[in-house]
C-alpha cells in the first residue's frame, strides 16, 4: 500500500518510493519539534577538548576534566581515540616538504637498486672466477634489494621518531649503498 496515495505523509515527503517497514515509528522524524532540546541534552556534558555539533549542541556544555577519563588522547587518522603513553611523542601528519623529500630518497633507492643490478650483471663473467655461481647470485640479489630494504626499514622503524632522525638514517643509506659496480664498470667507468 502506498502511503502517498492516502494523502498521509509522515514528514518524509522526499521519499520517491515506499518500502516494507515504512510505517516503523522510529523512522518518523517529522513528528518531533525541529529545534526541541531533549532532557538528556540539557544535562549532557563533554570532556575537555571536545565540542558538540548538530541539533541541540548549544545546550551541551564542556565539563572540567579531572584526569579520570581514560580516553582523552588525540584522534588518529580513522577518527578513533588513541591514548599515548606518558612521554610518547605524538607524531603529526607529514608536511609537503617531508613527503617530497621521502619521494626523492625513495627514487634514489629505486635507482640504486637498478644500478646494483646493471653493475653486477656486467661483472658476472669476471666474478664467477672468484666465487661460486650460487654465492654470486645470492650476493647479487642481496645487493639489489639492500637499498629498498634500507628505505622501508628506516621508514617503518622511525615512524615515532623525530623527522631529523628519519632523514639522517635515510641519508646514511644514500651514502652507504652507492652502486659501486655500476659507477666503476657501468656507463660512468668506461
Amino acid at each position: 500500500m502506498h502511503r502517498y496515495a492516502e494523502g498521509v505523509t509522515h514528514g518524509r515527503d522526499d521519499d520517491a518510493l515506499s518500502w516494507g517497514g515504512d510505517d516503523d515509528p522510529t523512522l518518523d522524524v517529522g513528528a518531533a519539534e525541529p529545534h526541541a532540546v531533549t532532557p538528556a541534552a540539557e544535562t549532557a556534558s563533554l570532556p575537555e577538548g571536545w565540542s558538540a555539533v548538530g541539533r541541540g549542541s548549544e545546550a551541551v556544555t564542556p565539563e572540567a576534566n579531572d584526569g579520570a577519563d581514560l580516553h582523552d588522547g588525540p584522534l588518529d587518522a580513522r577518527g578513533s581515540m588513541e591514548s599515548p603513553a606518558q612521554g610518547d611523542p605524538v607524531r603529526e601528519p607529514m608536511g609537503n616538504a617531508e613527503l617530497i623529500t621521502l619521494g626523492v630518497i625513495g627514487g634514489f633507492s629505486a635507482l640504486y637498486a637498478i644500478g646494483w643490478l646493471i653493475g653486477a650483471l656486467r661483472l658476472q663473467g669476471t666474478a664467477q672466477f672468484l666465487v661460486a655461481p650460487v654465492a654470486y647470485q645470492i650476493s647479487l640479489w642481496l645487493a639489489v634489494l639492500a637499498p629498498l630494504v634500507w628505505f622501508a626499514a628506516v621508514f617503518l622503524l622511525t615512524a615515532a621518531s623525530k623527522t631529523w632522525v628519519r632523514f639522517a638514517w635515510l641519508a646514511a643509506g644514500v651514502v652507504l649503498l652507492v652502486p659501486w659496480p655500476f659507477i666503476m664498470v657501468g656507463a660512468i667507468g668506461r
